[in-house]
């Protein structure tokens, strides 16, 4: 039985397919898009391994979500998410020249061993005129394929350098004055059918987890189309804790079911986050995409067998 299969379309996306049953399980895409939409590469479609797809694609509400992507939706001053700003006092206002993109340059790995693939990707982060404000090095990793459980496995790691003589501010809307809407890191948006889904957390349930810490949250959907559920699990790595002249500074989720099924573990829900000229913050996430409407025990089982 061959292993875990690449397909490099260059310029435009690498596959990843399940041999055993031909499922695509990930596209990664990473050519330009729409300007307006903050054009940055993201995972669309993500597939459960019985086929079903997890992700939505431009939805009518948000034209710039596109499946699994990095965002940063305040970035001193710049919107790297897509679409309209949050001023406060003012609401979402069409600022075109505040739209800033993420940029692929090259890959340094696209290979597969059978039982795990590896991207390695650098790219880089611009504001509306085209400055280099940062470099990215990201890695992504599909791994613990499990035909038995109906799970697998895709871990997300970016370290960003500052690349401007002066600090680089993370925030989100909420630090520019919108009530618990911290959303900009890593961001999941779900298919249409998962609006109301179950959102599951280690302590709880619900959207109230909006805004909460833990070291994993879970939604789960009934599907359109075809019989059954599949869970989206979200893991954020321990050692994620930035420490810089703010201090500590973990992660807040970001969480809602309505009028959309979206989940990012937010890098600056309340507070910004300073980057000085020339570090690196580190982040590293892992998503779990499962067939089947999983319990909490069944998620903290999983997550104890699978460590980092």
């Amino acid at each position: 039985m061959t292993g875990l299969r690449i397909v490099h379309a260059h310029g435009d996306r690498i596959t990843v397919t399940e041999p055993v049953t031909g499922v695509e399980l990930l596209s990664y895409v990473y050519r330009p898009e729409a300007a307006w939409e903050a054009p940055k590469p993201y995972v669309h479609p993500l597939r459960t391994l019985a086929g079903d797809v997890v992700t939505d694609y431009r939805p009518n509400d948000h034209r710039w979500h596109k499946g699994l992507s990095l965002t940063a939706s305040h970035l001193s001053g710049a919107n790297l998410w897509g679409g309209n700003t949050y001023v406060h006092g003012k609401g979402y206002l069409e600022l075109p020249e505040r739209v800033g993109s993420m940029e692929h340059v090259s890959f340094d790995e696209v290979a597969s061993d059978g039982e795990r693939v590896v991207i390695a990707e650098r790219l880089i982060w611009h504001p509306y005129g085209g400055d280099l404000w940062a470099g990215e090095e990201r890695r992504m990793e599909v791994h613990d394929v499990d035909r038995e459980s109906g799970s697998w496995a895709l871990t997300w790691t970016s370290a960003v350098t500052n690349r401007r003589d002066e600090p680089l501010r993370f925030g989100s809307p909420t630090t520019a004055g919108r009530d618990m809407a911290g959303y900009t890191g890593l961001f999941w948006r779900g298919p249409r059918a998962f609006r109301g889904g179950r959102i599951i957390g280690p302590d709880g349930e619900g959207p109230h987890l909006m805004g909460t810490q833990a070291p994993w949250l879970a939604l789960s959907g009934e599907h359109d189309g075809s019989d059954g559920h599949a869970t989206l699990v979200f893991a954020y790595a321990p050692e994620n804790d930035h420490s810089g002249s703010q201090g500590a500074h973990p992660a807040h989720w970001f969480v809602r079911n309505e009028p959309f099924a979206g989940v990012a573990a937010s890098w600056a829900f309340f507070d910004e986050l300073e980057l000085a000229p020339g570090d690196t913050l580190l982040r590293r996430y892992r998503v779990v995409v499962a067939d089947g409407a999983w319990e909490r025990e069944g998620i903290s089982k999983y997550l104890e067998a699978h460590l980092w």
